[in-house]
């Protein structure tokens, strides 16, 4: 019976434990009415760099007024590009102090897979919501103490699968709620790149968060789930490596298969040696697909009775942030909660335990 939940009423079940605590109280700290949040972000890479602070600047309910860095360096770059004030530099040694700054309203975690959970919680306990990159954290435990931590600071979590927030990907889902083109009877997704990476970059450690399955192989596993509208019952996945000088502890390519509920499976490829960027459904009464499905801007697609699913122009983060932003500002649940986060980690945690062990299925 607990395999039979939908991802819906999943979603629905963890949003309400947000939107109100067991004292009739809202359960997130409400910011000030009419304002922008003010943002921060934790972490300055290129994600940070080219995408996040050039769509902050196209928000309408949040912008950026803080940094958090351990590159002294960049600080005067970031401070004159985006008039930060001294007050609102920090690096990772001091940003508890985070908690006497009223002008962060939130923390945007965007590090290394291995400091999600340590950075979130401190952001938390700091009395700042958190928005944190995708994969939430190395496994499920991780997972479910970062839940812990931000709700009982009275926080939003919000992880930042940004694709869920796409007009191309929410059509996707409707057609799978509605069944659109009849039953859903099988999913194929690939997330991949063909990647050079040099000596000791995070992605290529392992107790970094390193490898193609943490890094792009939850573009697939997310797809499936939110096109099928289903949680998983059941995982099988193989692992390997050709480039072993380059990636001699973790998974270059990892394929899975995810088994959901009366029998519909997924077919899941991502990997660090090819290049794969694709969503395809078929259905009893037809089939759609994106393709590319999880780029930057681009993302498009068809269906078999000739509906074109055209790009759209607007900036990918600025949506998702300005949703997450009205999310906390509205007090409703985000559109992927730190619960999301978590359900995907299970099947991680599961598809590494199933490569370990020959490829056999892993009951869920």
């Amino acid at each position: 019976m607990a395999h039979s939940i939908t991802r819906k009423d999943f979603l629905v079940k963890a949003g309400s434990a947000l939107a109100v605590s067991s004292f009739g109280f809202p359960s997130i700290i409400l910011p000030r009415k009419n304002e922008k949040l003010g943002v921060a972000l934790v972490g300055l890479g290129n994600y940070s760099t080219n995408l996040l602070a050039p769509g902050l600047l196209q928000t309408k309910h949040c912008e950026l007024r803080g940094i958090v860095t351990g590159s002294p360096e960049k600080i005067p770059v970031w401070q004159e590009r985006y008039g930060i004030k001294d007050s609102n530099v920090y690096n990772y040694g001091n940003m508890y102090q985070l908690a006497n700054n009223d002008d962060i309203d939130v923390v945007y975690i965007v590090l290394p897979n291995h400091m999600h959970a340590e950075y979130s919680i401190i952001g938390a306990e700091a009395g700042k919501h958190v928005w944190c990159e995708k994969p939430m954290a190395m496994n499920a435990e991780e997972c479910r103490e970062m839940i812990r931590v931000t709700k009982s600071n009275r926080v939003q979590l919000t992880i930042g699968y940004r694709m869920q927030h796409e007009p191309n990907t929410q059509t996707i889902i409707k057609y799978g709620q509605e069944q659109t083109y009849g039953e859903i009877t099988e999913i194929r997704s690939g997330g991949a790149f063909n990647g050079n990476f040099g000596e000791g970059v995070w992605r290529t450690v392992a107790n970094m968060g390193g490898g193609a399955m943490y890094d792009m192989g939850v573009y697939p596993l997310n797809a499936a789930r939110y096109s099928s509208g289903l949680e998983p019952v059941a995982v099988r996945a193989t692992q390997w490596t050709d480039r072993t000088d380059m990636f001699p502890d973790v998974d270059e390519h990892t394929d899975f298969d995810l088994e959901f509920p009366g029998g519909l499976i997924a077919l899941c490829k991502t990997s660090f040696g090819k290049s794969m960027n694709y969503l395809e459904v078929d259905c009893t009464d037809g089939w759609y697909r994106l393709e590319p499905f999880l780029s930057y801007d681009g993302v498009q697609g068809e269906t078999s009775s000739g509906t074109q699913l055209p790009e759209d122009p607007n900036h990918q983060q600025a949506r998702q942030m300005d949703n997450d932003a009205l999310a906390i500002k509205n007090n409703t649940p985000p559109i992927v909660p730190g619960e999301e986060g978590l359900a995907d980690m299970v099947v991680v945690d599961a598809i590494f335990e199933s490569a370990a062990n020959g490829g056999d299925w892993i009951q869920l």
